[in-house]
């Protein structure tokens, strides 16, 4: 049984369901019915066309469940009586191929819908347009099963009156692909591959140069993901990684859609960040990297976004390429609170000269750190430099 071939039919299946008039939420739940059905007897009885046995088992399921609900069953009668004879309505699929619609690209957008919470919207697309049970999805955040279905049925509730074919917000939808491959890997699904196959799906389906730009930066970040920790699970800073170890495959990839998405001349965000990674990716070393085009980059991205995160990491840039004093300036004009501020601040100091600094501000660092990896790492950055003044 192919879960790949499920996931990806997942999105067109809910859109057929949805524009024969079906309730999203209602819809949703059939067409998770109908993959648990195909779970439990493709791999005995594989059909030939497997999107039409979806539709036909997942509208079954939803003409069972309406019937079974009284006011369900008011609703159908409305729709009888709006669009003819229950008959036409019930009836099964035709035979043969089902129809070639793509509705990948308006699920995506409802499920990035702007009154949803950015964390509904990231399990509503898991879900929705990703194919993953509430199981999964529930593993790969690291919360209970039962509040990962409340938060997908509330999702749902929300979207459930917003009309199909009405215009999207790409940009959210990029943001809340982002949010899904931030989350990298735990348990059992691997988040950002998924947002990769997700970003691919949503890159056939629309033609902007944001939507390549996103695309580009997960592969490129994704080409380092090998080098990133150690044996024990320890992080590997930038600097140190084994670049023998990034997917070259990957970064060609990834440099080839950049380069095709900045040749628009339509700059965004995304694109500007798959930039910044495209030149740590095309160095041998970090002393090779060209810091001066990346403070460049910055200088963009900061124009785009107005973020502080920006200019936190652009100071780390301007330190590598006019000298940590220079970053120390420019780290100081920020708000000292900014998470891996003082990480940031340890590093140059570090870079300045100045260990018995770089070492207290490591520890207040490792202290404020959002995880236990980084954490450690920060630890072990204030353990080297004590031994090494204890020497």
């Amino acid at each position: 049984m192919n879960e790949v071939l499920l996931r990806s039919l997942t999105p067109s299946v809910l859109g057929v369901l949805v524009r024969r008039g079906a309730d999203f939420a209602a819809a949703e739940d059939a067409v998770q019915d109908a993959l648990v059905e195909a779970v439990r007897t493709w791999q005995a009885d594989p059909p030939r066309d497997p999107k039409g046995w979806l539709v036909t088992v997942a509208w079954r399921k939803f003409l069972d469940a309406t019937r079974a609900d009284v006011a369900r069953r008011r609703r159908e009668d409305r729709l009888d009586a709006e669009r003819g004879s229950p008959s036409d309505r019930d009836a099964d699929p035709s035979p043969g191929p089902a129809a070639a619609v793509d509705d990948t690209l308006q699920l995506y957008f409802l499920c990035a819908h702007p009154s949803l919470t950015p964390s509904s919207a990231v399990a509503l697309t898991l879900r929705a347009v990703g194919g993953l049970t509430t199981r999964q999805i529930a593993r790969a955040y690291l919360v209970p099963e039962a509040t990962m279905a409340q938060r997908i049925s509330r999702a749902k509730r929300t979207v459930s009156g917003v009309r199909f074919d009405r215009p999207g917000d790409v940009a959210t939808v990029l943001r809340v692909l982002y949010l899904v491959f931030n989350e990298g890997y735990s348990g059992e699904v691997d988040l950002a591959a998924e947002a990769i196959r997700l970003a691919r799906q949503l890159a056939a389906s629309i033609d902007h140069p944001e939507v390549a730009g996103l695309l580009a930066l997960m592969l490129l970040h994704h080409a380092r993901r090998a080098a990133r920790t150690a044996s024990d699970g320890a992080l590997v800073p930038l600097a140190e990684q084994d670049r023998g170890r990034w997917d070259g495959r990957l970064i060609a990839e990834g440099t080839s859609i950049l380069q095709s998405a900045l040749a628009r001349d339509r700059l965004g965000e995304f694109q500007a960040q798959a930039a910044i990674a495209a030149l740590h990716a095309d160095a041998p070393t970090t002393e090779e990297t060209d810091w001066v085009q990346i403070v460049e980059w910055y200088d963009e991205l900061a124009r785009l976004t107005d973020s502080p995160i920006v200019l936190l990491n652009r100071a780390v840039a301007v330190g590598e390429a006019d000298g940590p004093r220079a970053g120390l300036a420019a780290l100081a004009t920020l708000d000292d609170s900014l998470p891996r501020h003082t990480a940031v601040a340890a590093y140059l100091h570090e870079r300045d000269g100045d260990p018995v600094t770089a070492a207290r501000l490591y520890v207040e660092a490792a202290e404020r750190a959002p995880t236990l990896a980084e954490r450690d790492h920060l630890t072990r950055q204030a353990a080297r430099l004590n031994t090494r003044r204890g020497r």
